[in-house]
């Protein structure tokens, strides 16, 4: 039996952006050509709307896809019903299995750690941004065992995580986003990062824009914008 590659992805973005990776690097000689499964219905349902828009993309990009559809590889396959992703519990071969969440904390991905994360054969591969508490961050820190509906599953796979496929600036991006825009601001809504990074932060934008109101908002709170 061989092993698979597991990827928790969100449907929208980062699941088509992961598999227009896996054919550039497949066309390249750098992958094998392993069945790839994409299991999640809105998934499904997102990559078809960015198959039939490449206008949408950079000049590189829409030159590619007039060449080739990296969404309809002949070893790609989309899955929309329970029973076909069901099935890929049985498969003995290796693929690779990309399936939301992205941080494991709802979707079919769930069903699917729970069936792989045991075997140190397979690989759990995050390429997406885990919060504080999710299933996701446990796997990504290293917890052993971790709860998966209920029930404690020991983590023998490996787990692997990019942070390279993130599509959120980070601090140094957004200081410079800001340090650009001209005029004063009355009011700043500080929202990016986990609670400490977001307070560090908004004390870096006050000191930027000592005329503006930086607000750091609490659980529940409602905003006017």
């Amino acid at each position: 039996q061989s092993g698979k590659v597991i990827i928790p992805a969100f449907s929208v973005g980062r699941t088509q952006q992961i598999v227009y990776v896996l054919n550039q690097l497949t066309l390249a000689g750098k992958l094998p050509r392993v069945p790839i499964f994409v299991d999640s219905p809105l998934s499904v349902n997102a990559t078809e709307i960015y198959r039939l828009h490449p206008e949408c993309f950079n000049e590189a990009t829409y030159n590619f896809l007039q060449k080739q559809n990296p969404f309809g590889m002949s070893n790609l396959t989309y899955l929309r019903e329970v029973e076909q992703s069901m099935r890929l519990n049985d498969l003995k071969e290796s693929a690779i299995i990309i399936s939301a969440s992205g941080m494991c904390e709802a979707g079919r991905i769930r069903h699917h750690l729970k069936n792989h994360i045991g075997d140190p054969k397979n690989l759990i591969l995050f390429i997406g941004y885990c919060a504080e508490n999710t299933l996701g961050a446990q796997i990504v820190a290293k917890q052993n065992p971790v709860n998966i509906f209920g029930e404690p599953q020991q983590v023998r796979a490996k787990i692997v995580s990019l942070d390279t496929y993130s599509c959120h600036a980070d601090k140094n991006e957004l200081k410079r986003y800001v340090e650009k825009m001209s005029g004063n601001f009355k009011k700043i809504v500080c929202i990016h990062g986990e609670e400490s990074q977001c307070l560090a932060h908004a004390e870096t934008l006050r000191a930027m824009k000592p005329k503006a109101e930086v607000i750091v908002p609490e659980y529940k709170q409602v905003m006017e914008i």
